[in-house]
């Protein structure tokens, strides 16, 4: 049964500002020396194969350990987990600025070398661990939310999210350009200690202990297929919101290489923030109007949308077309994100949330691996060599222009358009009238 309230809701409402202002300073640590490892690689081998691999296995990491995290936020308190996941952060991050310090940095920036993959998977293992804060983070709307309101907060988790995306876009370009690798990894370290602390002194009195829950051992995947199998319709609506990630493993090899090849990384992070700020807008947009009557519809059309944008922002090598598009791709992302969590929070239980969530970030995850393991080896071999050659320019400069850069963009103009047909036909399959029929049926009431 879901928890029910014991204080007013303006006193809920102030605790969960508090987990959200942790959740953005964790977030923005992380994101921060996430940035930062990628441009630093890209900046040391200009090879868009090691971005693709290195992002490649962050979001495989995700996937694989999606359903245990999810089934350790079913198990025990959530606020303890998120502890949890604040401390394990921590010594990953520390991990790495000792890898730093004790390897000669031409050793650390070779391709060849095993300390360069050791430094990469230290950090992604760090930033791995806080995807469990953000599992547990959407079960504490249900916890300190009230159903009518929950699309809202669901909307300020986006516009906090992508808060951090923009704030460090911008640092972690000036702090690779400026200060190097090493002070960068020491601040991290530094921003996830003082993140933990403040984790600490929060309470969250609408939990006293672990809530009822049929979740068992450490990855419970029949519990959370049984959860998902419940609800008729729910599987599709994962399947749905995965289609974003499909692009996003095409962004994950690729965005960063583009972007690279129009600025010098400094300016490059100032413009990717100009960019983020569609992430702001689009939180802040949620959280003030939420989603309509119909969630599912408005994340298909988000999805159908996302994929335009991801098709046209590259037909021309402009900077201004590119930081545009950007903007307008991360002002849909919270409404596609807040409408399968606000779907969720209303026709799952709580003491299933954890892991329904944690199946859901696992599929999803999924999606960008096999994206980014294709594209960047082949993009790096063939599609980049032969957009560059004379035979290349000439066949695709009516439709991509003469930039040298036109190779990623035929990768973004196809993976843009995959997707938001893949979108429209979703939005005419049975399974979308099914999980419109369950939210009909819930609607924005808790379930018990």
């Amino acid at each position: 049964m879901d928890a029910r309230p014991v204080r007013p809701a303006a006193q809920r409402h102030r605790t969960f500002a508090g987990i959200l202002a942790n959740t953005l300073l964790a977030n923005l640590t992380t994101s921060y020396l996430w940035f930062a490892i990628t441009f630093w690689i890209y900046l040391e081998t200009r090879n868009v194969i090691a971005t693709g691999v290195v992002g490649g296995v962050y979001m495989l990491l995700l996937a694989v350990t999606g359903i245990g995290f999810g089934t350790l936020v079913d198990r025990y308190r959530k606020l303890a987990v998120m502890r949890w996941a604040g401390a394990a952060t921590l010594v990953m991050f520390t991990a790495a600025w000792l890898v730093y310090l004790s390897v000669p940095e031409r050793s650390l920036s070779a391709l060849g070398r095993p300390w360069f993959w050791v430094l990469a998977l230290v950090v992604l293992l760090g930033a791995t661990v806080e995807n469990l804060r953000n599992i547990a983070l959407s079960t504490t709307v249900t916890l300190l939310i009230d159903p009518e309101l929950r699309d809202r907060a669901n909307g300020y988790v986006g516009m906090v999210q992508g808060l951090a995306f923009l704030v460090t876009s911008v640092l972690s370009g000036l702090s690779i350009g400026l200060l190097g690798l090493g002070p960068t990894l020491l601040i991290a370290v530094g921003l996830s200690a003082l993140a933990l602390g403040h984790l600490a002194v929060l309470r969250m009195p609408e939990e006293t202990r672990p809530a009822a829950t049929d979740a068992h051992g450490g990855f419970d995947l029949r519990g959370a297929w049984t959860a998902v199998a419940a609800v008729p319709g729910l599987a599709a609506l994962v399947l749905f919101a995965t289609f974003n990630n499909l692009i996003g493993g095409v962004y994950l090899a690729l965005m960063d290489p583009y972007g690279l090849e129009l600025f010098p990384v400094e300016q490059w992070g100032l413009w990717l923030a100009l960019g983020s700020t569609g992430f702001l807008v689009g939180g802040a947009v949620v959280g003030r109007l939420g989603l309509g009557p119909r969630p599912v519809r408005t994340l298909l059309g988000g999805v159908a949308a996302m994929g335009v944008v991801g098709a046209l922002f590259t037909i021309r090598e402009w900077g201004w077309l590119y930081v545009l598009g950007i903007w307008l791709y991360m002002a849909l992302v919270p409404a596609v994100e807040a409408a399968e969590q606000t779907v969720i929070q209303a026709v799952v239980p709580l003491a299933r949330q954890g892991r329904v969530f944690g199946l859901a970030a696992a599929v999803e995850a999924a999606a960008a691996p096999v994206t980014a393991f294709m594209v960047a080896p082949a993009a790096e071999a063939w599609i980049i060599p032969f957009a560059r050659s004379p035979a290349g320019a000439a066949a695709l400069g009516p439709l991509l222009g003469q930039g040298s850069a036109r190779g990623i963009a035929l990768v973004f103009l196809i993976a843009g358009t995959v997707m938001a047909l893949a979108a429209v036909a979703a939005w005419r399959s049975p399974a979308y009238r099914r999980i419109s029929t369950a939210w009909a049926v819930a609607g924005p009431v808790a379930t018990t």
